[in-house]
């Protein structure tokens, strides 16, 4: 099959519609996903979002990230017109770095289920200290268990990888 059909573009909304407005709020409602054409393949989808804010819960002042989301997709994918208004939607949102990147990788488990997914912010230094989250979630029971087990625990040897791309 070449191409896609009306069929697996049904639930895409955002996509070309440029009568879209931001949301000012944080807005999980917003993603989008469509069918993965290749679900026999094991391959990673990478997005890198290096214009990320969202506010300190404490001060209300703004944190500046580049957030690094890869997964490995099961059924369904995530288009990403609606994922850039997702991101976008943190930019009011008050949390703490952490809870963030926690935040964007559950929505997304819950948007497409995919076998394998991992999320990476970057966060800009506020008074003299960086703090750069790392999150991973690999499928219960299968061999993407194992895996985000071990890209844990050896994290730390990727930053040279995706800083110098």
């Amino acid at each position: 099959m070449v191409g896609r059909s009306k069929e697996d573009l049904k639930e895409i909304n955002l996509l070309g519609n440029q009568g879209i407005k931001y949301k000012m709020e944080y807005a999980p409602e917003i993603l989008e996903a469509f069918p993965n054409k290749h679900i026999e393949n094991d391959y990673f989808v990478k997005f890198n979002c290096p214009e990320f804010t969202s506010l300190c819960p404490m001060t209300g002042q703004p944190d500046f990230a580049t957030i690094y989301i890869s997964y490995i997709p099961g059924e369904k994918m995530v288009e990403s017109k609606s994922l850039k208004l997702y991101l976008f939607s943190f930019r009011n949102h008050g949390d703490f770095h952490e809870d963030c990147v926690n935040i964007i990788m559950k929505d997304l488990i819950k948007l497409m289920e995919p076998k394998y997914i991992e999320v990476w912010g970057k966060f800009t230094p506020r008074g003299g200290i960086s703090i750069d989250p790392y999150c991973n979630y690999g499928r219960k029971g299968t061999k993407y268990e194992a895996l985000a087990e071990q890209r844990l625990f050896n994290h730390d040897m990727y930053p040279e990888k995706i800083d110098n791309r």
